[in-house]
């Protein structure tokens, strides 16, 4: 281990940090270029045969940029089609960002360091940097924006934006990342490394769907379906539906899964389980029909919003069951990118489907504001090490966890990072650690 990784675990001031040389290699877990096509043929893409531990190369900070040292990361559903190169290998990102220029060809090689969620400590500044400084506790958002693009000045999503870890390298997943300034949030204080890592992409992302100026515009009393409610996305959506005065209702797959979103706060769950859907599963007008009718018997009405990710096998049900002038908020597709729906459904009722793709720096920092707050809590159920990479990613692979999945990369142990004990004990171990329990 580095002398800086060392300085940083031990709390070090600026002036220590600054006095360790930055190392010139440091471990992360990665995909490999000439291991592209090793899943050709199979059904099973075991994503623990594609992510590896090693060391990589530390890359030149440009001067808009901050070199942080990783105490905690966590896994999204993007790491995994990084390490099946699903939809297309990642590395044609790589290759395409490494013509841009010379900071571009940083990020262009035989590896990808992976992971879109981290948290840590600043421990080098670019020449360009000044909201930031050597020594400052930071979480890392996932939005790589163009600030000089024109289209930023009214919403940085619509520049030429990128995912950190996904669509550019030195993701979460390493001892250290070089990340854009803009990238960095203050950490909130009441919180561990690991759980202050877990947030930001599900959270900022389910807030623009939600809350923010261009998603669903969620307002008090309105009704909103979340589907996979104590998945990454579906934990911070509950919380936000219920935070902002509106009425959450919650689909899950077992009555664990419902229990635990109950004491979230939620009060109408549905388990499909319980729906009967038969083979066809939720693609079926009958299935839709179901929904609907268990829906409006809890909540006696239809949803205003529904919060759409799973794609494929949901949005026919989703596009039914949303009220007549309602919206259909979607940011993904895990169970597939062709969806199926009803048009007349969609037309003769006057609903509305909202496109929405991560997040931009303010959206990400109000979402953060209310994690600081105690507004919002971690969904944290499990942590891995940085060893564990691959299994870590494998169980939300294989939909084995619920809420967020953590890694632990510099940090020694769990437990650590906690700068304000005082407001944890207010807010309470019962609502930090929901997920854990």
């Amino acid at each position: 281990m580095s002398d800086l990784l060392e300085a940083v675990r031990a709390g070090a001031g600026p002036a220590d940090l600054l006095s360790c040389e930055l190392p010139t290699r440091f471990r992360a877990a990665h995909t490999l270029k000439d291991e592209v096509g090793i899943f050709d043929g199979e059904t099973d893409k075991d994503v623990r045969r594609s992510i590896h531990v090693g060391e990589v190369e530390m890359p030149e900070p440009a001067p808009d940029e901050a070199v942080v040292a990783v105490m905690a990361a966590a896994i999204n559903y993007n790491t995994i089609w990084s390490a099946i190169f699903e939809p297309i290998p990642t590395f044609a990102f790589l290759e395409k960002l490494g013509r841009t220029g010379r900071w571009g060809a940083r990020h262009d090689q035989p590896y990808h360091v992976l992971g879109s969620d981290a948290t840590g400590v600043v421990v080098r500044t670019g020449d360009g940097v000044h909201n930031f400084k050597v020594g400052d506790r930071v979480v890392v958002h996932a939005g790589v924006m163009d600030h000089q693009h024109p289209a930023s000045q009214e919403d940085a999503v619509s520049s030429p934006a990128l995912a950190w870890g996904f669509e550019n390298n030195y993701g979460a997943f390493g001892e250290f990342t070089v990340v854009k300034a803009n990238q960095l949030i203050r950490k909130p204080a009441h919180l561990t490394w690991e759980e202050a890592a877990a947030n930001t992409l599900c959270a900022a992302t389910a807030y623009r769907m939600l809350v923010g100026a261009h998603g669903a515009r969620m307002k008090q009393g309105d009704v909103v379906l979340v589907w996979g409610g104590t998945g990454g996305l579906g934990s911070y959506a509950v919380q936000l539906v219920k935070n902002g005065g509106g009425i959450p209702v919650a689909v899950v797959s077992s009555e664990e899964k419902a229990e635990l979103v109950r004491r979230q706060g939620c009060d109408h769950v549905i388990n499909r389980a319980e729906l009967g859907l038969g083979e066809e599963g939720l693609r079926s007008p009958k299935a839709w029909r179901r929904l609907g009718e268990r829906i409006r018997a809890l909540t006696g009405e239809d949803p205003h919003i529904v919060f759409e990710y799973l794609g494929a096998e949901t949005f026919g049900a989703s596009v039914y069951v949303a009220r007549r002038g309602g919206k259909i908020v979607t940011c993904g597709s895990s169970t597939g990118y062709r969806h199926e729906y009803d048009n007349r459904f969609l037309w003769m009722n006057i609903k509305s489907i909202v496109g929405s793709h991560g997040f931009n720096y303010h959206e990400a920092v109000e979402t953060n504001r209310l994690i600081g707050l105690g507004m919002i809590h971690p969904t944290l159920s499990t942590v891995y090490t940085l060893d564990g990479a691959g299994e870590a990613t494998r169980a939300v692979q294989t939909n084995q966890h619920i809420g967020k999945v953590g890694l632990l990369v510099s940090a020694e142990k769990e437990g650590l990072g906690v700068e304000d004990p005082a407001l944890r004990e207010r807010i309470g171990e019962d609502k930090l650690t929901l997920y854990r329990r």
